[in-house]
């Protein structure tokens, strides 16, 4: 039985956060090993607070921790990768359906800044920044949905999501294919179901045909140089 996630400090959370938007943006690679020295060392924060931030972690599966060995950033194998974009696949079409019936007029522009924020960082060059923006573009869908229970599935299959794109991106022109946000945000803006349906369905399809669903080495950079590459 999973245990539940530790209560966090201020201190848990920072590091917890700090370690999360590292990995969505692809700087600690899957498989990556968490030192808890290092990342105290990095963070100015005792060994405690580094393991309560690496069980809450675990607890949204981004992280996974070995007996005896210690914490990994997670390593989703193929077999999940296709079962995470098939939940994706049969959750999402409906969550778009819901979303084009609520949205309000600040939510269309909280969606609108998501694709621009994207595209900046797709400009800069920052790919793994682009695809953790694709991902809270896709919660804040959800969000506007108002289907709590659903929204929280889909939060966690979109974090394990950017881990797979991680992984096994194989066509980074898929990443450039802005017309996909910017259709659903008008069939959203337009309250048109059916069509943010079909397109949130087709853009899902598209997402996974640009995985190359084979192992991939785990890079030997220290965690110290990942950790402290700037966020942007």
């Amino acid at each position: 039985m999973q245990k539940p996630p530790p209560k966090p400090t201020d201190a848990t959370e920072m590091v917890a956060n700090a370690l999360s938007l590292a990995i969505h943006e692809h700087r600690l690679a899957p498989g990556t090993k968490l030192g808890e020295d290092e990342i105290g060392d990095v963070y100015s924060v005792s060994r405690t607070v580094v393991r309560a931030a690496l069980q809450s972690l675990a607890h949204v599966q981004l992280v996974e921790i070995q007996r005896h060995k210690g914490a990994f950033v997670a390593h989703p194998s193929p077999r999940e990768a296709r079962e995470v974009f098939e939940a994706r696949a049969l959750l999402e079409p409906r969550t778009a359906r819901s979303a084009a019936t609520r949205a309000t007029g600040r939510d269309i522009n909280i969606l609108r800044q998501h694709v621009t924020e994207e595209h900046a960082a797709m400009a800069d060059g920052d790919n793994g920044r682009a695809v953790n923006l694709s991902g809270l573009f896709h919660i804040e869908i959800a969000r506007i949905a108002d289907q709590e229970t659903i929204g929280r599935f889909i939060e966690t299959l979109i974090a394990r999501s950017s881990l797979i794109i991680a992984l096994y991106w194989r066509r980074e022109s898929a990443l450039c294919e802005s017309h996909a946000h910017h259709a659903l945000v008008q069939a959203i803006a337009d309250a048109d179901e059916q069509n943010a349906e079909d397109l949130m369905r087709s853009h899902l399809v598209d997402l996974n045909s640009a995985l190359d669903l084979r192992e991939r080495p785990v890079q030997t950079r220290s965690l110290r140089e990942l950790l402290q590459q700037p966020a942007r």
